[in-house]
């Protein structure tokens, strides 16, 4: 394993095993539920608003390492941002997947979440890293064809 691929890995484990943003938001505005039949990640994120900006964010639920560090990374980079700038978070995030963003500069806005970079390396993973971001896109189409 290179240096880089180390590092990778540390950062996923300390996401996996922080529980900061593994908690119930009891009066969240909208709950959006993720699940990947194929390997059992079920994960539920709830969103809190003031406006466009999402004040609050949280999950419940459970799955592999990747999941839960790809979700907990999510939550870090969206807190505080408006809807529009998360959505460009995501689909940064699904274009490295998909190697349709392959430009280190734009990538590095995704600070850690960058060490997933090679998961799609791993088709079988690939789902894992993608569930928290696809069901923040649900829940943000949601949002946004209830304002209509």
């Amino acid at each position: 394993m290179d240096d880089l691929s180390l590092i990778y890995s540390e950062i996923i484990t300390e996401h996996n095993q922080d529980t900061t943003n593994k908690r119930e938001i009891k009066d969240a505005d909208l709950k959006e539920r993720g699940h990947n039949p194929s390997c059992g990640d079920d994960i539920t994120i709830s969103l809190k608003f003031k406006g466009d900006v999402i004040d609050d964010v949280a999950y419940e639920g459970s799955g592999c390492a990747i999941s839960q560090a790809s979700t907990s990374m999510m939550i870090d980079l969206i807190k505080g941002k408006t809807i529009d700038e998360a959505m460009d978070y995501v689909n940064t995030f699904i274009g490295m997947i998909k190697k349709d963003i392959t430009d280190e500069k734009e990538l590095e806005k995704l600070e850690d979440a960058i060490a997933l970079k090679n998961i799609s390396t791993m088709p079988a993973r690939v789902k894992c890293a993608v569930l928290a971001w696809h069901t923040l896109e649900e829940a943000i189409k949601k949002r946004n064809a209830s304002k209509k």
